[in-house]
């Protein structure tokens, strides 16, 4: 058999001495073993023992989050004029209706996730024209292709649009007269006032998305946890666990908070999640609440595993444990897996469920 410790000048059979030493992942270091790998040693005997164990072994996390609607965006004026309409905090606004009135004129919400940067007219090609030409098709708009060129097609259909909302005709799309969202909104704050004046980047209004949402803050050291599409278990207030799925997972930073001076604290990177849950029906009769959120970034089924402690650093590299047999042990090496909630996942041709390991004193 290979030896798993090795010492020049000594017996193999002979164990020396053990040093142990705490490593950076939690585990024993044992160095100056004179016995082999498998070697029984006639030591008085370990002060702890631990059982190895079948199991599955998770690397999950408990954060705390907030019921709600997801994240929440800002509407910022890019037209100059007079705020002549808000629509009703709490209301939904889809695709081609106003999401605010500027000197009476209709600020009209669009989807796409590019936002409106220039005026589109005919000349201009790029991907916020694909985005634009997309809608107008989606709102019953025909007469042009839908492409990433903006034609006198396009500029015609744009005029029959803009007549049935009551603008001017002019064929092109002026900055600020459209705001893209990647769905309907549902509209949670007003920033102005009716009869306010607008300005370019004053904010109008909040709004968010209309699903039924848990948003979590995760620190950046978190962010293993943080992976699109992922499975989640959310706890709710009255207690019942429901199944969801995290939709999004985005950098955002957090202003601090303000001190007894008035100062503003250091500003936190996070990371912010959003989860949807499976059923949305379980979240009927909650409004903003608070819930858990468990995170699991890794998963193994059916393993054997030790707690931490039991392991032991190999001088020649790698690990191992020391099995106790009756009234005798031996150090025994094991290829480590996963480590989560204080125990490792072990593998090895010399080791079994239902074995005892020591536990180093």
């Amino acid at each position: 058999m290979t030896d798993a410790i090795r010492r020049p000048g000594l017996r193999a059979a002979v164990a020396v001495g053990i040093v142990l030493l705490v490593a950076a992942v939690g585990v024993v270091a044992a160095v100056g073993f004179g016995g082999a790998a498998g070697d029984a040693t006639q030591a008085s005997g370990p002060a702890a023992t631990a059982p190895i164990i079948r199991q599955t072994l998770a690397d999950a996390q408990t954060a705390d989050g907030e019921l709600g609607y997801g994240t929440t965006r800002t509407a910022t004026a890019k037209l100059s004029g007079t705020i002549t309409g808000l629509p009703a905090t709490g209301s939904t606004v889809r695709r081609g209706k106003a999401l605010y009135l500027v000197d009476n004129e209709k600020v009209v919400l669009l989807y796409g996730g590019l936002p409106a940067y220039r005026t589109l007219a005919p000349g201009i090609d790029g991907p916020d024209v694909t985005q634009f030409e997309r809608n107008l098709k989606a709102l019953g708009y025909t007469g042009f292709t839908v492409d990433d060129e903006y034609t006198a097609d396009t500029a015609d259909a744009v005029r029959d649009w803009q007549e049935d909302l009551g603008l001017p005709e002019t064929g092109r799309i002026e900055q600020g007269r459209v705001v893209y969202a990647d769905g309907e909104v549902r509209v949670e704050s007003h920033q102005a006032d009716v009869g306010a004046a607008a300005q370019p980047g004053q904010a109008v209004l909040t709004y968010t998305g209309t699903s039924r949402l848990v948003t979590v803050d995760l620190d950046m050291d978190d962010q293993r946890l943080a992976k699109r599409n992922a499975k989640v278990t959310v706890k709710l207030p009255d207690g019942r666990a429901v199944a969801g799925t995290i939709s999004t997972a985005e950098t955002v930073i957090q202003a601090g908070a303000s001190g007894a001076n008035g100062q503003s604290g250091e500003a936190e990177t996070k990371i912010e999640v959003t989860v949807a849950v499976t059923d949305p029906k379980a979240l009927a009769g909650f409004d903003q609440a608070s819930a858990t959120v468990t995170f699991t970034a890794s998963e193994r089924r059916d393993v054997l595993t030790v707690p931490v402690a039991a392991l032991l650093a190999l001088a020649e590299g790698g690990y191992g444990v020391e099995v106790v047999d009756g009234d005798g042990s031996r150090i025994v090496a094991v290829t480590t897996g996963l480590f989560a909630d204080g125990r490792v996942e072990v593998s090895g041709s010399e080791i079994a469920e239902g074995m005892t390991v020591a536990m180093p004193k």
